[in-house]
């Protein structure tokens, strides 16, 4: 995960300082890209803990189409707890554990101007199949239409699929980018989102492709940051599905292990809400 911590000090060399939403402050740089071949490994940061149980079990909550949290607790994640208890939200939420038309609802059920339900997914997975050449074949979860429904606007908007050579790949662009705590987990999150797919649509997976728009680190993680910068990485694991899934709804915690993940030890910093 050199490629990582090259953008991580890149921000904390070269980044303005800009003030932000949370009142915490940041380090930022606008405009960032870096590529991901999994075929020499699992994209999984080594200079401190991923904790990949949670990867696995948000990607998993994403692809159910749900938006109630608790669906994410019983899988024993608890990384939107506090988003969904934010004062704000409170006051708009259906109930304690509703995180609104967040990412996976997008994903499974937009809605038309006719209140059509769309299955965003399932449609971009036959589009690999049938038509892979095609250059239409994203999923969105940034819609205007609802961003008041939703407990934050999505940070990873939306996601393209790309077939060549028998190989899939997929680009994602985030626009907002937590370099410390948040990016590190949605590179494992839609590099594993691709071997799934590439699974299931009987492909090779090819590149993760990352596009940043407003990368940043909070202040309150430069400490944090300038301790794993002095870390060396160590070699990157291999991702292992249950290959006998071939639908994508299939999949459940059990059917994908994280193999051979060597790291440094866990790096803790405060999420800014």
């Amino acid at each position: 995960m050199k490629k990582y911590l090259n953008l991580l000090e890149k921000v904390m060399k070269e980044g303005t300082d800009k003030s932000d939403r949370t009142g915490v402050g940041t380090r930022s740089i606008f405009g960032l890209q870096e590529r991901y071949d999994l075929s020499k490994g699992f994209p999984a940061v080594t200079t401190k803990k991923l904790f990949f149980n949670s990867v696995k079990a948000e990607l998993l909550w994403f692809i159910s189409g749900s938006g109630d949290i608790a669906d994410l607790q019983k899988m024993d994640c608890h990384i939107w707890d506090a988003n969904v208890n934010a004062d704000y939200w409170k006051k708009k939420r259906k109930h304690e554990t509703d995180a609104g038309r967040v990412y996976g609802v997008q994903w499974r059920d937009w809605r038309s101007p006719e209140g059509e339900s769309i299955d965003q997914l399932k449609k971009a997975i036959e589009m690999i199949k049938e038509n892979p050449d095609s250059r239409r074949n994203m999923v969105s979860a940034w819609n205007p239409g609802e961003l008041e429904n939703q407990v934050l606007p999505p940070c990873h908007s939306f996601f393209q699929f790309y077939v060549v050579d028998g190989k899939l790949s997929l680009q994602m662009y985030q626009r907002s980018c937590d370099m410390f705590l948040g990016v590190p987990f949605n590179i494992a999150s839609y590099s594993l989102l691709l071997e799934m797919v590439a699974q299931v649509t009987g492909l090779e997976a090819g590149e993760f492709v990352h596009t940043m728009g407003d990368a940043h680190i909070y202040k309150n993680h430069f400490d944090q940051v300038k301790e794993q910068l002095s870390r060396k990485p160590k070699k990157l694991p291999e991702i292992r599905l249950n290959k006998k899934i071939a639908d994508i709804d299939d999949f459940k915690m059990s059917d994908i292990e994280l193999v051979d993940y060597k790291h440094h030890p866990a790096i803790r910093a405060e999420m800014a809400v």
